[in-house]
Formats: C-alpha cells, sequence, structure tokens
C-alpha cells in the first residue's frame, strides 16, 4: 500500500515505522512524509530514508480549509493509498476526512476512550489509574474517537513520571503501530460500524 505519514514531533514513530518498513516485515511502501512544523524531527528523518518531505506551516495558509487542500492535493499526487498520523498535533476536519477514500490511522497514547486529546500520560497520572498503554484506530470526525484497531496494556507504576510513563508506552506504540498496520494491509483487518474484527486465516478464504 502506498503510505503517506504526517507527523508533527521528533517522529519516533515514523523511525520505527521506517525501520519496520526495511526490515521487510511491513506490506507498505512509504512514498510521502508532511509535517505542519518547519523544524519537526519526522523531517530530518524521512531525509535521511530516503524519502520525500513535504511542510504544509499554517502560517502560509490563509485559512485551515487552504492547507488541508494543498494536504489532499499533495496525498492525491502521490497515489496514496494509506495516511498514517505519528504525532500528528492537528485534528483532521471534517471537510478534509470527507475527501479521503482510504484508511486513515492513528496512534493514542492511552487506553481510548479514556484520556484523549494532549497529554494523555499526564491525566492518566492525575486521574490515578494503575493501568494506561495506547491505541491505534481509525481516525473518524471526533477527537481519537474512531473504531479500535488494536491496544496494549502498560501498567502505571506508582513512581511513575509523566516522563517514565510516556517512555515506556511509547516503545509499545513503536511495536503495535507496526502490527496494525500490517494486518490491515494483509487485508485482515474488517470494519463494521465501531466493531473491528482481526481476521484470522480460515477466515480470509
Amino acid at each position: 500500500m502506498r503510505t503517506a505519514i504526517l507527523a508533527s514531533g521528533r517522529g519516533s514513530n515514523l523511525q520505527a515505522l521506517i525501520t519496520t518498513c526495511q526490515s521487510g516485515n511491513l506490506p507498505i511502501e512509504i512514498v510521502a512524509v508532511g509535517s505542519d512544523l518547519p523544524g519537526a524531527g519526522a523531517l530530518m528523518m524521512a531525509e535521511e530514508a530516503g524519502i520525500p518531505a513535504r511542510v504544509f506551516p499554517i502560517s502560509n495558509y490563509q485559512h485551515r480549509q487552504a492547507q488541508e487542500e494543498d494536504i489532499l492535493i499533495w496525498m492525491q499526487n502521490n497515489e496514496v493509498e494509506l495516511l498514517l498520523l505519528a504525532g500528528y498535533m492537528r485534528v483532521l476536519s471534517p471537510y478534509c476526512m470527507s475527501q479521503i477514500h482510504f484508511p486513515v490511522l492513528n496512534i493514542h497514547p492511552s487506553l481510548l476512550p479514556a484520556f484523549p486529546g494532549l497529554h494523555a500520560q499526564r491525566q492518566a497520572l492525575e486521574y490515578g489509574v494503575k493501568v494506561s498503554g495506547c491505541t491505534v484506530h481509525f481516525v473518524d470526525e471526533g477527537l481519537d474517537s474512531g473504531p479500535i484497531i488494536l491496544q496494549e496494556a502498560v501498567p502505571v507504576l506508582s513512581e511513575d513520571t509523566e516522563e517514565s510513563l510516556s517512555q515506556r508506552i511509547l516503545a509499545v506504540e513503536h511495536r503495535l503501530y507496526s502490527d496494525a498496520v500490517r494486518l490491515l494491509a494483509l487485508g485482515k483487518v474488517e470494519r463494521t460500524g465501531r466493531r473491528v474484527h482481526i481476521l484470522q486465516q480460515e477466515e480470509l478464504g
């Protein structure tokens, strides 16, 4: 699957996906990387991997829809079949989502629907939960509200800080995102409404 990735930050999930692709364990082709931030580490990672990268700074556009229209054209020109959000800090608008006719996936550092949005690890610690984790989900028009593909729990330790919990969750994210993308690319993800079923070999027919 021809895949584009949008990222805003340092790009650790992007790097994990690139590494898994390079090892031959992920049946996708990352054809383009985009970011809304000119200095994002993800752009440098893409460059080092020889993947074309593009910046869409919101300050360059008169309004949000103009930026999203540019992103849509960029994906169309790259014949994208799958979009992955990897630390992309902007919510795609209902207009943008209505124009995308292929899967869009995101990974979030909590066990959704708990603690959507920013600073999920801080939210988990402040709430006092004993278990957190991460979730790979389809993106819809809401905030971290799309149907869940995979989740994995990470214990919250009594001595955890936001940073230490974030690091332990991130290590799981790197593996879980690739697992979910692999299942999707192999046709093993079946979605009916909000329910996502992972097909077993005997169900693939």
